[in-house]
């Protein structure tokens, strides 16, 4: 009898030779490619190759290619048509970056930290706030492209809100540069409007007379607004230089622009330093509760403890069964002794009640 083709016969590989990965092409991890000439965006498809030969063929225009997540292999090909810098490349392949903004000969690299806010039902039960991802951006004289790591930062209303104004999009790369900005800072606007009202709802249940709120959901909370400060306070020097000229890529009537951006984001800094220290405060209140309740818990055990020790010294001592002791054989003895031991206790009470300590 003939035998059977095994399994892995039948896929066309060896049970045990590695799985070959199987490649992806670039136009999954391409979420838009578009031409601009004259603040119109041209219409069809383009591929970034095509997209790029027809700028340069009219001489005019630029192109904006966003990508989400590519790896190492899918963003070569990008990297190549628009001379993206190797170094830059495998920051933006790789992310987990500061904000910055560096300079490869006439291409500019820009990193944005974006944040959402995750909403909750409390404050006094949320696991997460704050919640991070990235946008790394390549600015050459007649190209953008974007790469985004997050699933929460798209550029889609940005590039529509931009597409709407033909005459922002006149500008250039540099005008694109200044929306993405805008729009992140934005965000940090409105994340910090939604930590502050967490706060204020955490100090109100903080100070509340007989609340039992955690310090581990404050020190959550001090971990959040930590990175969100991560992401608002590096960004301040890269677009203060944007501001400031710090290339020619940047025309004058962009610089305002991005002075207008930087500040907000020092509002947003102010207001996450003051987030910082005031959580700081609730914690150092809270631990101040705790320490309060456990000296109350300790003056309350205290109490019984005293009182109970009177009947267990006297019941302790007449368990001792001495022949020889006082109101031994006396008829009236034991009534007497736990007469004795009653009036003892209820004393002892109203002292420790008088006293606050019960």
């Amino acid at each position: 009898m003939p035998s059977l083709p095994s399994l892995g016969g039948l896929r066309g590989r060896s049970p045990d030779r590695p799985a070959v990965p199987v490649p992806v092409p670039l136009s999954a991890y391409v979420v838009d490619c578009g031409v601009y000439v004259d603040g119109a965006r041209l219409p069809g498809r383009w591929s970034h190759s095509a997209a790029v030969e027809e700028v340069r063929g009219r001489g005019e225009g630029f192109v904006w290619i966003g990508l989400h997540e590519p790896d190492a292999e899918q963003i070569e090909g990008v990297a190549e048509t628009f001379g993206l810098h190797e170094l830059a490349v495998e920051d933006a392949v790789h992310a987990h970056q500061r904000p910055k903004l560096e300079r490869y000969d006439d291409t500019l690299f820009m990193v944005l930290k974006t944040v959402r806010y995750i909403q909750n039902s409390s404050p006094d039960t949320a696991n997460e706030i704050v919640e991070s991802g990235e946008i790394m951006v390549f600015l050459g004289r007649d190209f953008v492209v974007t790469v985004r790591h997050g699933n929460h930062s798209g550029l889609a209303a940005v590039r529509h809100e931009l597409e709407a104004e033909p005459e922002r999009m006149k500008v250039g790369p540099a005008a694109v540069l200044y929306s993405i900005a805008d729009h992140v800072v934005d965000t940090y606007l409105d994340v910090t409007d939604h930590i502050e009202q967490d706060i204020d709802q955490m100090e109100a249940l903080v100070f509340q007379p007989r609340s039992r709120v955690s310090a581990d959901q404050i020190y959550l909370m001090k971990r959040e607004v930590l990175e969100l400060r991560r992401a608002v306070m590096p960004l301040a020097v890269p677009l203060r230089r944007l501001a400031e000229g710090y290339t020619p890529m940047i025309p004058e009537q962009v610089r305002s622009y991005f002075r207008d951006v930087d500040d907000h984001l020092t509002q947003v800094s102010e207001r996450v330093s003051n987030f910082d220290e005031l959580l700081t405060t609730l914690v150092n209140a809270v631990l101040a509760k705790i320490t309060l309740q456990q000296n109350m818990d300790m003056r309350k055990l205290a109490s019984w403890v005293a009182i109970i020790s009177v009947p267990t010294m006297v019941v302790g001592v007449y368990g001792m069964n001495f022949d020889h002791m006082p109101e031994l054989h006396w008829k009236y003895g034991y009534p007497m002794v736990i007469s004795v031991i009653l009036v003892v206790c209820l004393t002892l009470y109203r002292i420790f009640r008088r006293n606050e300590w019960l």
